[in-house]
C-alpha cells in the first residue's frame, strides 16, 4: 500500500525499486518481490532500463486497499488451528466451528472496509498532512 500510494503520489514518473525502499527504509530486493506481485495483480507496471520503474498500472482511484492486500497476502487473516482439537472434549469438538463463523465474519469485514478504500484516498490523506504540517511549521 505504501509503495502503490508512493507511485500514485509521484504519477507523473516512474519510481525505482531503491526509491520506494528508502521511503519504507527497506530493501529493494524486497520491494521489488513485493512489486511483483502487485504487477502480477495488474496493479503496477515496470519499465527496463534508463528511465525505467514501476508505474502504477491503473488509475489510483481505481486501485482498492484490498485489492493490494490480497496481491501481496496468501491465506486467511486469521490461523486457523494448525491441528484438530480433541473429540473428546466439549469443548474440543466445537471450537474449530464456532471460531470459523467469526473468523469468517471478520475477514469478511475487512474485505469490506478496505474494499471501500482507494489508493487514491491515501494520497489525499498524505497530502493533507503534509498541509498541515507545513501549516503547523509556518
Amino acid at each position: 500500500m505504501h509503495s502503490l500510494t508512493m507511485l500514485a503520489r509521484w504519477g507523473d514518473h516512474s519510481l525505482t525499486s531503491a526509491e520506494i525502499a528508502e521511503s519504507l527504509a527497506s530493501n529493494p530486493v524486497l520491494v521489488r518481490r513485493i512489486l511483483g506481485s502487485l504487477r502480477d495483480a495488474g496493479l503496477v507496471r515496470s519499465t527496463e532500463g534508463r528511465g525505467g520503474g514501476w508505474t502504477l498500472a491503473r488509475p489510483p482511484r481505481e486501485i482498492t486497499l484490498y485489492e493490494a492486500y490480497a496481491a501481496v497476502e496468501a491465506g486467511p487473516v486469521l490461523s486457523r488451528h494448525p491441528h484438530p482439537p480433541s473429540a473428546e472434549c466439549e469443548v474440543g469438538r466445537n471450537m474449530e466451528r464456532l471460531l470459523e463463523v467469526e473468523f469468517r465474519e471478520a475477514e469478511r469485514a475487512m474485505e469490506e472496509r478496505l474494499g471501500r478504500t482507494t489508493i487514491q484516498h491515501l494520497v489525499q490523506q498524505v497530502l493533507a498532512g503534509e498541509q498541515e504540517r507545513a501549516h503547523l511549521a509556518g
